[in-house]
């Protein structure tokens, strides 16, 4: 098989199209980020710094999605709901998934680099978290939180990013993320809940069975709805992204309505249309709040 045909493979089995659900979040804090700034454009970061956001955003998932399969490849092939994925399909050997992955790593690094210091510094953290959470799901039923920080760090990254600074307020942003990730994650892994009791792996929805699982997703999603006001009032936006933040409340309940412990049909549906759109009706919010609230309301 080609390079060609292999990468091709390689971006079909991490999905790299799911970028969609970090990379707003990542958006929404750069333009925040880039609100008063001298050297902005518009309340826009300059290109070459959104140019090497973007790059930087899409080269550490892939990072950490291959490396996941990489190390997942034997419980994947253990997994009839996983067993066709690439390695353990065959299409792919571990070596290739691996060396796809340090190229993405080696790129990312360069991304930061090209950014500001702070940001290459910080770096490594990310890695840690972006691969380490492959492994949590061996130690601890709380792995869902790992995955939600892997995604939650996106807008602090973001933020550093533009400013080469922190500001405490992204911090709420990244425990919005947190916990949005970390539910979905709960609720998407209630459909292992057999095997990984049978393969010895940690989960919520192992430890604790489906109902509690669904409990836990909703308390988690509710802290989201709860904090998404005060994310309003601390970054002073106006009544567009306030309305932004209402419809996210709602789809995050839809999302609630359409799957139950006794249906998971339509849990990708939840999984992956509702959470992309949830990620850009926020991007979207804050964007026209900025951009255009200023145009129709008095705002600060």
């Amino acid at each position: 098989m080609g390079l060609g045909a292999r990468i091709r493979i390689t971006l079909e089995m991490i999905k790299w199209e799911h970028s969609i659900f970090a990379l707003p979040f990542a958006l929404t804090a750069a333009i925040l980020a880039a609100r008063g700034m001298p050297s902005s454009f518009h309340g826009l970061p300059s290109l070459p710094t959104l140019a090497w956001i973007l790059v930087a955003m899409v080269t550490a998932r892939s990072a950490a999605m291959a490396f996941n399969r990489w190390a997942d490849a034997g419980l994947d092939a253990a997994n009839p709901r996983t067993k066709s994925r690439a390695i353990p399909a065959g299409q792919l050997s571990a070596g290739f998934v691996l060396a796809f992955t340090v190229v993405m790593v080696a790129v990312f690094l360069i991304a930061c680099s090209q950014l500001n210091r702070l940001t290459l510094e910080l770096s490594p953290i990310v890695l840690v978290v972006l691969l380490g959470y492959s492994y949590l799901k061996r130690i601890t039923r709380f792995s869902h939180i790992g995955l939600g920080l892997a995604l939650g760090l996106a807008p602090c990254a973001a933020w550093v990013a533009v400013r080469g600074s922190l500001d405490w307020r992204i911090a709420l942003l990244t425990v919005i993320v947190t916990c949005w990730a970390a539910g979905f994650d709960v609720l998407y892994a209630c459909q292992d809940m057999e095997h990984d009791r049978q393969a010895g792996l940690n989960s919520i929805p192992q430890a604790m069975g489906l109902n509690a699982a669904f409990w836990v997703a909703r308390a988690l999603h509710f802290v989201v709805i709860a904090l998404l006001p005060w994310f309003v009032t601390f970054f002073h936006l106006g009544p567009i992204a306030l309305a932004g933040m209402l419809f996210v409340a709602i789809l995050l309940l839809y999302e609630h309505l359409i799957v139950s412990p006794r249906d998971l049909s339509r849990l990708n549906a939840a999984f992956f249309t509702m959470n992309g759109v949830i990620a850009m009706v926020f991007f979207a919010s804050v964007a026209a709040d900025i951009w255009l609230g200023p145009l129709f309301f008095h705002q600060s």
